[in-house]
């Protein structure tokens, strides 16, 4: 393989990438859920993306972010560099009366003091659940646009940073009432879209054995450093990607805007986003580079959510599968480098 001159040292990514896999077989020692999916979740947090759990009630989704915060190490206590509180984890539950305000925070008047401070929203934290994001209304969704694109918020005039590793996970509703969709702009802001789906009948038989057994959780440790995670995201630029395989990756968003089951195909972001998260996953697969089979796997996850299909009863994956069969990739090479 060739390697660019300021690659990722192929030891210091197998380290990462063992490290990656200590906080995975810890997830999946409480929580039923598929490895790939595990690892897709995992990469699109360390590419600097935001994640959309679209799924049933009750299939472990709360558990499984939990799990995740609690598998890093976090500082005794942490400020924002505005002297702001930050939690490890944050959990909103959303609701149809939930305000812009009780996401970001407000600016509360001190009749004492004559002046005003700052009341941090939930948001102000590493990791944070969303739980039912379309049971909120557009305004209120539409309060966490620049905390995803900037990781910042502006509350009166006031601009305040959000912590780095900052995270969401926001949970969807697949049916219900009162839902109110997300547009497709706004789903474009999030990085990757996945189901966990029902667990298998061991893993469901499991789960009612253990149910109420707090063992698991009191034997959950952190396995790996705060510091080592931002070590991890920083990696992910110097992952190789090859010409060929962007060129791929490009062809497949562009055929999605011209295929005939789709009425809006994937923007320009798009393929940056891809970009990186197919290096954040050769990286937690312990690659310094981007086979064109990877590239193919984060199309599905990467690219459906951010299509609107003519006929709202159409699959996105279907499309996927059809444009991936479509571009040639037989010009690329195996080992992209």
């Amino acid at each position: 393989m060739i390697q660019s001159n300021d690659g990722a040292a192929p030891a210091a990514v197998r380290d990462a990438g063992d490290g990656i896999r200590r906080i995975i077989d810890n997830v999946r020692s409480i929580i039923s859920i598929d490895e790939r999916k595990m690892e897709h979740l995992l990469a699109a947090r360390l590419a600097g993306g935001h994640v959309i759990l679209a799924d049933s009630h009750g299939v472990g989704k709360t558990s499984l972010a939990k799990a995740l915060a609690a598998s890093i190490r976090w500082p005794a206590a942490a400020e924002s560099d505005q002297g702001v509180a930050i939690d490890h984890f944050s959990r909103i539950q959303c609701t149809v009366d939930l305000l812009p305000q009780d996401i970001l925070g407000f600016n509360r008047y001190d009749i004492a003091s004559g002046a005003f401070s700052f009341m941090r929203g939930p948001l102000f934290a590493h990791f944070v659940l969303c739980d039912e994001i379309n049971l909120l209304t557009p305004k209120t969704q539409g309060s966490f646009l620049q905390a995803m694109e900037e990781q910042a918020v502006t509350v009166e005039g006031t601009t305040y940073r959000l912590p780095d590793p900052f995270f969401i996970i926001a949970t969807m509703n697949l049916k219900g009432a009162h839902l109110f969709p997300l547009p497709v702009p706004q789903l474009d802001r999030f990085m990757i879209q996945i189901s966990l789906g029902y667990p298998s009948s061991v893993e469901e038989e499991r789960i009612v054995r253990q149910h109420g057994q707090e063992d698991a959780w009191d034997r959950l440790a952190p396995v790996v450093s705060c510091d080592e995670l931002i070590s991890w995201q920083r990696m992910v630029d110097r992952i190789f990607i090859h010409d060929e395989v962007v060129a791929y990756l490009v062809e497949c968003v562009r055929l999605t805007r011209r295929h005939p089951a789709v009425e809006t195909g994937a923007s320009p972001r798009t393929g940056v986003k891809l970009s990186r998260l197919a290096r954040a996953l050769a990286l937690v697969r312990g690659e310094a580079f981007v086979t064109i089979d990877l590239a193919k796997e984060v199309l599905a996850p990467g690219v459906s959510h951010r299509l609107l299909l003519e006929d709202t009863a159409g699959d996105a994956r279907a499309v996927i599968d059809e444009v991936r069969s479509t571009v040639r990739a037989d010009r690329i090479p195996a080992r992209a480098g």
